[in-house]
Formats: structure tokens, sequence, C-alpha cells
């Protein structure tokens, strides 16, 4: 059957909308980004079909093997729509990295995905540096990813993003410890903001209220509001191993993401075992504070949609809190004593925060 009259023959996939040039292009750039995340175990040069990682280079004794994988959720749209897309590649590998190492694992190797509907090799290069620099805080090396074109899968301007990342940790070391129990101290370490979780919510209030992202943030007329809002996701893995190294004395760690407190301290505890958290133990940033005004937020809301401050918990016995707390603030961490395990009574909830959260000075 020949074409119809108004359409040639002899298609092309560019005139699909598919530009391997531009693909090509994009490969050629981010090598020397995934080149500078080399560490142990991994030297290979990206385009191979799979990336190599060299497990015996690290010199793990008895390991076992960790994986994760996330995305960095509707955040993008702030990106996209703020055209801010040098962080969330930071953030990407946060939120992948901080889920091993809340089992004790050392991050050592990261794959990514970009997909898009027409492929802007400037803003794809932006996004990956971003990769490569979360990668370079966690010392985890880039050893792969994936670059998808789909014509009409995509509003223009539009993409996505998905993270996987593997670690090891020795096998008498998985957190966590089977001795997590009543009495132990729960440290909360800072967070950067709203990390990569509630976004939709973010959004939905910023846009309500008429706000651009290119308008000077209320609290901070320096900086707009999409920057106030597209702060990178503090990656904890160098601190918290630093920690747990030195001092042999951490049993717990929780990353709190979406769910806050109330969904992920839970994870951790044994049967039994609630967290009894004192509101008033730490600050909650001004972003937070402003959009929950803003939007009229209940507390209640706040605590289960965002991490309200504190992106990272760990679970110390009493008498090694303070020297825990002291590495992980040399380490670079804001540390505050928010709490203690006690035993649970009856059927109340594994959490309970006494006081308004995050309402330190």
């Amino acid at each position: 059957m020949a074409a119809p009259k108004d359409r040639p023959n002899g298609y092309t996939y560019a005139q699909a909308g598919v530009d391997i040039d531009a693909g090509n292009a994009l490969v050629r750039a981010i090598a020397p980004l995934a080149r500078s995340t080399r560490r142990p175990g991994a030297d290979a040069e990206l385009g191979g079909f799979g990336g190599l990682f060299d497990l015996k280079a690290t010199g793990y004794k008895d390991p076992v093997l960790v994986a994760a994988n996330d995305g960095v959720g509707t955040k993008l749209k702030v990106a996209i729509d703020a055209g801010l897309h040098d962080t969330v590649g930071i953030d990407l590998v946060a939120m992948s990295v901080n889920d091993l190492v809340v089992q004790g694992a050392e991050p050592l190797f990261f794959l990514d995905y970009f997909a898009t509907g027409k492929l802007d090799v400037e803003i794809a290069k932006s996004v990956i540096a971003g990769i490569a620099e979360g990668c370079r805080q966690a010392n985890c090396a880039l050893i792969g990813g994936e670059t998808a074109e789909m014509p009409g899968m995509y509003a223009p301007g539009d993409y996505d993003l998905a993270g996987f990342a593997v670690g090891a940790v020795e096998r008498t070391e998985v957190l966590p410890r089977a001795d997590v129990g009543a009495g132990d101290i729960i440290l909360g370490l800072a967070s950067t903001g709203f990390h990569s979780n509630g976004y939709s919510l973010v959004r939905r209030v910023v846009a309500d209220h008429g706000f651009s992202y290119a308008a000077p943030f209320p609290l901070n007329q320096d900086i707009t509001v999409g920057e106030a809002l597209i702060a990178p996701t503090r990656i904890y893995v160098r601190s918290v191993l630093k920690a747990i190294r030195e001092t042999g004395a951490v049993k717990a760690l929780a990353h709190i993401t979406g769910g806050g407190f109330v969904e992920n301290i839970p994870r951790v505890l044994p049967d039994g075992i609630v967290a009894e958290i004192d509101g008033a133990s730490w600050h909650m940033p001004d972003v937070f504070r402003w959009v929950m005004k803003l939007g009229g937020i209940e507390e209640a809301e706040m605590g289960r949609t965002f991490n309200c401050g504190i992106g990272m918990i760990a679970v110390v016995p009493e008498a090694k809190a303070d020297e825990v707390a002291k590495v992980l603030t040399e380490g670079g961490e804001t540390v505050w004593r928010i709490g203690h395990l006690r035993a649970q009574k009856g059927d109340e909830a594994r959490v309970e925060i006494k006081g308004a959260i995050g309402s330190l000075k």
C-alpha cells in the first residue's frame, strides 16, 4: 500500500521525534561526570551494556548486598517550572543511598534512568551533573544509566527520573541491631527542607495562593520561592557511616521520608516498643512554617506528610548518646536529642509526639 500523498516515504526515527544524535551527544557530555565518581571497585568507562563493579576490591570479608530504588516525585515539577535543574539529581541519589545507610550499608554504585518526550541535552546534562554530585557526596560510583526519549509520553519540557543504588555491609553489622529497646535515646539529624516528599501538597498550596516560583521568597528576599522549595535532600551517608564505625553504638537508623515519624520510625523498632518524641526539642525550618501557615495545614497533617526538619534519626544507648552526637556533629550534621524508647502500654501508637512539632526556637 502506498503512503498517502501528504506523507513522505523514507521515514526516519528523527521524524518520529527521537534524536539519536542528541542521545549520543549526551553520553559524550556526561562521561567525565561519571568518571569523577570513581571509587574502589568501579573503574570501567560508560558505554557497555551493563555497569561493572568489582566487589572484591572493596575489602569486605562477608558482605551482604543491599539494594534500593526511588525517584524524586513531584518535586520535579518545581524544578521544571522554575527552570532549576541542577540539584534534583542530588535528590535522586539521596533518596536511595539514605535508604541503604539506615541498614548499615555503604553505597557502592548507582544507576539512573532519565526519561523525556524530547531530549534537551543541556537540561539532561544539568540533571546528570547533579546525580554525579550526589554520588560524590555519598562516595558512590555512577556506573551507568539509561536515557529514554519517548515522544508523546511526556508534556513538552517534562522529564522523569528514577535511581537505583546498591551497597554492602558486613553480615554481622546489618542494622537495626537486635538489642534496640527501652531506654535507648533517639537522636535527630537536621534536614535541609522538604527533601523529596510532600511536594504535591506544597505545589497545591503555593499555586492556590498565586505565588510564582520566580517571586522573592517572603521570608528571605535574597532567594526566590522556587529556590526555597528546591533545596536538595541532605545525604547522610559519610557522617552516619563514620558514627557507626567509630562508636560502635548506633543500634538503628530511620530515614524520615513520606509518612514522617509516625510511619518511618516503627519500621526499625521491635514489637512492644514506643518512640516517645519531644516535639519542642528541635527547630523546624522557616520554609515549613511558611507553607504550614499559608495552607492552614494542621500539625498532625504536617507530621505525617513532611520530615518537619528531621531527615534521619539514630537510636543509640543513653550512655553513648553524647559520643555519637559528637561524631555526627564533626561530620557536619546538626544533631538534637529528640526522644527515647520505652515499653508500649496496651495498644497505644508506636510513636508518641509530645508538644508542638519542631517548635524549638
